[in-house]
């Protein structure tokens, strides 16, 4: 878009309609394909797997895979703001090329094209749990195993209000497990989470 403000007179047009389609096209084969090579996974983990093969950081590191970046057309502005590397732009690319090869060649243009690259960022993505929170993992366990969900309480505030830190803890069936510390709530319910998960020995 940044391009065509600048040259109106381009007819090609932008990529936003093509981003549109891609980005359905990239939920459905990522989907299928974590169906079909995860056949233990309940509901909720394979959508935490979709969710981190499909990112905004994920595609635009398949975008630089690929090249993508280099074939960007960009406005003047955005081209010396180092468009070409900026995350979005580059996830945004990449939902539009796919979008297109559905539209040229059909679904199994698509899956050619996409599979190969999915399936190495699968792997990485499993084998750093990075698809996996500490809170969504701590809450599964306690759930299944105890019968309980974590409980998560703000036990202080520290700093001034323009750089706080939180401290919270979680709680298993009333009992302390964990305790951390963040910028944010969310993030030091993370810490706490993750502690009580070391703790565990899970």
């Amino acid at each position: 878009p940044s391009y065509i403000n600048e040259h109106p007179e381009d007819e090609t047009g932008h990529n936003q309609r093509l981003e549109f389609l891609g980005d359905a096209v990239l939920d459905f084969i990522a989907g299928a394909w974590v169906y079909t090579h995860y056949s233990d996974f309940d509901e909720g983990r394979m959508t935490r797997l979709r969710a981190a093969l499909v990112c905004t950081k994920t595609l635009a590191q398949l975008a630089r895979k690929v090249g993508i970046g280099r074939v960007l057309r960009l406005g003047r502005g955005e081209e010396e703001a180092g468009g070409r590397e900026r995350d979005a732009n580059l996830c945004d690319a990449f939902e539009a090329l796919v979008g297109a090869l559905y539209l040229d060649g059909g679904m199994v243009a698509a899956e050619n094209f996409i599979q190969p690259l999915i399936g190495p960022v699968a792997e990485a993505t499993m084998a750093a749990e990075a698809d996996w929170d500490a809170k969504s993992r701590l809450q599964e366990w306690s759930q299944a195993e105890l019968g309980v969900t974590p409980r998560y309480r703000i036990v202080a505030e520290v700093g001034p209000d323009h750089a706080k830190t939180f401290v919270a803890q979680v709680l298993l069936d009333g009992e302390v497990q964990g305790q951390g510390s963040g910028a944010s709530k969310q993030a030091a319910e993370q810490a706490a989470a993750q502690e009580a998960w070391e703790a565990l020995a899970l």
